[in-house]
């Protein structure tokens, strides 16, 4: 089986980060296309043992006028169907997780609840204990949010794997082999100051002080690494067919923490 990893990067200011280092670990071979920049995605996932869709500040719901977010948003969904009909194991983050709910019937909306910034905690449930890449996450694990928009309703037959408070759906498996996250796992401190920088004006308007936001970022990133970057890696192990998908039998025993 071969391993590389399609990567599709939605807006220049969320590229792979941590989470591509962590992949790479995991054994896939990156190819990052930037639609943004005008480059083409492919037709179809052959060859491709993995797909993996990033976030961006594009609203994955057409506007009054019915347009789409960004141009190649059409396309973006053909293959995440291919995707999840092959299953071609798929990972989508934030805006990513969002475009694939939006693709198989699901429905995204402004979030009611204003715009979910900094850093949080959501809460794995317990259905998550049957999933081959969520099963060793903790019950609580810190991660990065950025986001005002919320997927309000999951596609048909999709299992909802964490969730919080004001947004209930923050992680979801779509088939066997694909994931939503509605958090961020991919920023360093260097990605999170930029958002912050170009979105002042929200964080003066929800009274977050960004120094001290930051401060709390820098202070969780050893943390959500410590859960995430295994995350990323058996994720790798599903896509090389090391590990079972969801529903083809037991799961292989792959560690909580990899090596540092």
């Amino acid at each position: 089986m071969g391993n590389l990893t399609l990567v599709v990067e939605n807006d220049p200011s969320d590229g792979p980060g941590r989470l591509g280092d962590w992949l790479t670990e995991g054994g896939l071979q990156l190819q990052v296309v930037r639609p943004h920049a005008g480059e083409p995605l492919p037709e179809t996932l052959d060859g491709y043992a993995a797909l993996v869709v990033l976030g961006g500040e594009q609203d994955a719901f057409p506007d009054e006028a019915g347009e789409r977010g960004a141009p190649w948003f059409g396309q973006l969904d053909g293959l995440m169907r291919k995707a999840v009909r092959h299953r071609v194991p798929t990972l989508a983050i934030c805006l990513g997780a969002q475009l694939l709910a939006n693709a198989h019937g699901g429905t995204v909306e402004r979030s009611a609840a204003g715009p979910e910034i900094g850093v949080r905690l959501v809460a794995r449930r317990d259905v998550a204990d049957n999933d081959p890449i969520f099963a060793a996450v903790p019950f609580a694990p810190d991660v990065f949010q950025w986001h005002r928009d919320e997927i309000v309703e999951l596609p048909m037959h999709a299992t909802l794997l964490a969730a919080s408070t004001h947004y209930p759906v923050q992680a979801y498996r779509l088939g066997t082999a694909a994931w939503g996250l509605q958090f961020h796992i991919e920023c360093d401190l260097r990605m999170f100051a930029d958002w912050a920088m170009e979105g002042v004006q929200t964080l003066v308007e929800l009274d977050i002080d960004p120094v001290e936001m930051l401060e709390r970022v820098e202070g969780a990133l050893d943390d959500v690494a410590d859960v995430w970057r295994p995350f990323a890696q058996r994720f790798a192990a599903v896509a090389l067919g090391r590990t079972p998908r969801a529903g083809e039998g037991g799961l292989r025993s792959l560690p909580l923490i990899g090596p540092r």
